[in-house]
This record gives C-alpha cells, structure tokens and sequence, in this order.
C-alpha cells in the first residue's frame, strides 16, 4: 500500500476547492450562514429595547380644567406615553387594557383642580397593563418626577404654597394583572409558545424530507390518497404530542412558579390547538420546500428566531421600532403569547381574544395551502 509521508499543498487545494463547489451547490446553506448573523445584528441592534418609549395610552378626564390640561401634556411630552384614546367611564378603561389595546391608563378625577388649589393634595390614578414588568417599569418611574415637576410654572405667587416637599400631586399607581411585578408569570406562559413553536416546526420540517431519504416517498406517491390528506395525516399525530407539551408547562406553571390561572382553561386549550396547527402546517410547507432533513432544520431555524425575537417573549413588543412591530405580526407566536397571557392573567375570555385567534387561523391556512401546493408539485 503507498504510504503518504508528506503535506500536499495540491491534495489540500483540491479538497478546498471541492468544499467550495458544494457550498456553491447548496445555496440554503451558504444563505444561512449569511443570512443568520445578518438577521441578528438587525435584530439586536435596532429591534431590541429595553426602555421601550411612546406606550399607548388612554385618559379619563373627569376634570377640565387647566392644571388637568397642564399635566397630560407634561406627561405627554416625557416620551413614554402617547394618548391614543379618550375614555368616558373606568369600565371602558378597564376593556382596552385587557383586550391589549393600551399600556396605561391615566385617570384624572372630578374636581381635580378645585382640590389641587386648596391644597388637598389631590390623586390621580395610573391604571398600568403590569403582565410584563418590562414594559411598565421605566414609564412609572419616568411619571412620578413628571407628576412633581409638572406644574412648577403655574404654582407661583399666591399659590407657591401648594410647592411642597411631598408635590402637589399624589400619584396612585394600580399595576393590574401583575401587581408585585414577578417576571415568571410573564415568562412561564410566554415559553408554552415558545416550545410548541420550536418543536412543532423542526419535527414536522423532517417529515416528507425524511420519507424522501429514507425512499419510502414512493409509497406515499403510490398510494391512492391526496395531498390534503396526507398532510393533515402528518399533522395530526404531533397534536397530541403538543397538548402533552402543554400539560406539563401548565402544571410546572401552576405547582412551581404559582402562575395565576384566572380565565378559561378550555378557551386557552382551543387556542392552542389553532396554534400547534399552524406551526404544524409551517413546518409541513418546511418539509415540501426543503431537499434534504439539513435544509428543513435550517428553514425551521430561519423562522423560529425571529419569532422569537419578534413575539414579545424576549423583549417588551412596543418597545421595537413600527417596522420591527409589523414583521412580528406576522407571526403566530406573537399573537398566541397575547392570548395566553391575556387568559391565565387578565382572565380573558373569546370577545377578547378572537382577534387574535383568527389572524392564527389566517397564517395556518396559508401555510397549509402553500405545502399542498407544493406537495402537488412533488407528486409531478
């Protein structure tokens, strides 16, 4: 047998060459690994804030008078919080926050200025949207100096008595859903989403990929079925894996973190289901798309992170620049963390989560259309 003795720069060139050819040849691959450090720079460099700024806000202005007028545009002008909407009634304040339409709502009362001018120290209350603490913390601490400094201008001559050590002002603060600020009860439900996305998507991105390698795709093309129903063959199996994915978050939910579960269980498992499905279809298309189990992995991967990073699990979702907030509409994960959030802690219930439960069922529905397309294709 002939013995190599010496380093070849030949042999070596040869194969370097050889790793080029197929990197040219599989073009996902090379994509990837462009494509994924780009996406995170992006990501982490323009779309991820922690101090997250103009929340949206609603008033309930009982008082119209001008220290009431004074203080909005004080606060107003502190960044953190853009008045959206005016409410008539603390009923209507309390159905935009738990629909999500709003961060905050600020409640000024009847005979706010007759008070203020007699020195009784009048309160105004800051209703806050507290499921993620991450999104309030900043904008209360922002307001308890605006509250006190706002109306310096006006309280002079006569009225400098009103200047005290304490502020004119008491700021009552009524963090809602969250009101001690624990970070799990955040977390814990958002990773219910998490996990059925990232195990939804990569089990069934292997599934017509792996038929294909292992040669037993003849046997599906063979058999007298159509393409809807072997997809949704597929898809039906890993349901079930997802509810059990579901029972054990909630139990660790409830037993470890004492996550509260104040809404419906059967709404939040309903849900669910429109989730796993969507994610199944996902990564279904995945697998009719991909040549190979390597590229259904990759295309599972290209998607589960800006999920992520999008969703509002990870960062507050209002804190991302608008554009950085439409892309991550575009997601399911993004809506079903709003729902099952908005279940387990603000208890609510189909009215209020029925918007996003059906831009859910839009993303399933084109998925699972594009992946019958192309498993049409593949039967050609």
């Amino acid at each position: 047998m002939k013995r190599i003795h010496a380093f070849s720069v030949a042999r070596f060139w040869a194969i370097v060459v050889k790793e080029f050819a197929q990197m040219r040849r599989d073009r996902l691959t090379f994509a990837m690994m462009l494509g994924v450090p780009l996406m995170q720079l992006v990501l982490f460099g323009f779309a991820i804030n922690s101090d997250p700024k103009h929340l949206p806000t609603a008033v309930l202005l009982a008082d119209h008078g001008p220290p009431g007028r004074t203080l909005l545009q004080a606060i107003k002008n502190s960044r953190y919080f853009d008045f959206v909407r005016q409410v008539q009634t603390e009923a209507e304040g309390h159905e935009v926050l738990a629909r999500g339409e709003v961060q905050f709502v600020v409640n000024i009362p009847e005979n706010f200025t007759r008070a203020l001018l007699r020195g009784d120290r009048p309160a105004i209350l800051l209703e806050a949207d507290a499921t993620d603490p991450a999104a309030t913390g900043n904008a209360v601490a922002s307001l308890r100096t605006v509250v006190n400094t706002a109306l310096q201008n006006d309280l002079k001559g006569v009225l400098s008595f009103l200047a005290g050590t304490d502020g004119p002002i008491d700021l009552r603060v009524h963090a809602r859903y969250n009101p001690e600020g624990v970070t799990q009860y955040n977390i814990v439900p958002g990773l219910m989403g998490v996990v059925l996305t990232m195990t939804m998507v990569m089990i069934t991105g292997l599934a017509i990929t792996r038929e294909r390698e292992r040669g037993t795709m003849e046997n599906l093309l063979s058999m007298p079925t159509r393409p809807i129903e072997v997809l949704v063959g597929k898809i039906v199996p890993y349901i079930l894996v997802g509810y059990i994915q579901i029972a054990l978050i909630l139990l660790a939910a409830r037993l470890l973190f004492r996550v509260p579960m104040i809404g419906s269980l059967p709404l939040l498992l309903v849900a669910a289901l429109v989730f796993i499905a969507a994610n199944l279809a996902m990564g279904i298309t995945f697998s009719t798309v991909a040549r190979n189990q390597l590229q259904a992995m990759q295309m599972a991967f290209f998607f589960f992170l800006p999920s992520l990073m999008l969703s509002g699990f990870m960062f507050p979702f209002r804190g991302m620049p608008p554009w950085a907030q439409a892309i991550g509409e575009l997601f399911p994960l993004t809506h079903f963390l709003r729902i099952v959030r908005g279940i387990l802690l603000k208890g609510n219930g189909l009215e209020e989560v029925a918007l996003q439960l059906w831009q859910i069922v839009l993303f399933a529905a084109v998925a699972l259309t594009i992946g019958v397309k192309r498993y049409r294709r593949t039967l050609d």
